[in-house]
């Protein structure tokens, strides 16, 4: 049997990603943890004001992500987290080399929409320019797939699946 991946579901805000990481989750049958719960109070509450993250405010949450990542090494999981930057990648792949990413896509347009229909969530609308402007896809060096996010959640999670199944794990 291989090694479990530990997967992380990135993209921009509002593809997705604390609805298709459960449910990824549940179909790898290991354990999820909400990304943005790594995030320190200062970082939500910026975003709440509707201020964009720097890269030092990242760090922490990024190196918090890694952290679980490492401590999931050989056992699997899937973490939310936005990863929009290679440098944000590489600094979780120093943490946890053999994880995966899964890169949920979709139009400005579908996002948008999705994020205007959506209630609770700290991250507002206004925000989705500099996610989309910050945003470096995954490259052929990188270990992940993209995934398209048009469909309902459980065609989603069946195409990231059926992506994973195909993908070769990275060198530990």
């Amino acid at each position: 049997m291989p090694t479990p991946f530990v997967v992380v579901v990135m993209g921009v805000a509002g593809t997705g990603k604390t609805t298709i990481g459960p449910l990824l989750a549940a179909r790898l049958g290991v354990p999820y943890a909400e990304g943005d719960d790594f995030h320190p109070q200062a970082n939500i509450a910026k975003m709440t004001a509707g201020t964009p993250l720097t890269d030092d405010d990242r760090w922490p949450w990024l190196d918090a992500i890694g952290r679980w990542a490492h401590d999931r090494a050989g056992l699997g999981g899937v973490v939310s987290g936005s990863a929009l930057k290679r440098a944000y990648r590489d600094r979780l792949r120093a943490a946890a080399p053999g994880i995966v990413f899964v890169h949920l896509t979709g139009t400005r347009e579908l996002i948008e929409d999705r994020m205007s229909h959506r209630t609770g969530h700290f991250m507002p609308t206004v925000l989705l320019d500099s996610q989309f402007a910050t945003l470096q896809p995954l490259t052929a060096d990188e270990a992940g797939v993209e995934v398209d996010v048009s469909g309902d959640p459980a065609e989603i999670t069946e195409r990231a699946v059926t992506a994973l199944d195909d993908l070769t794990p990275p060198r530990m």
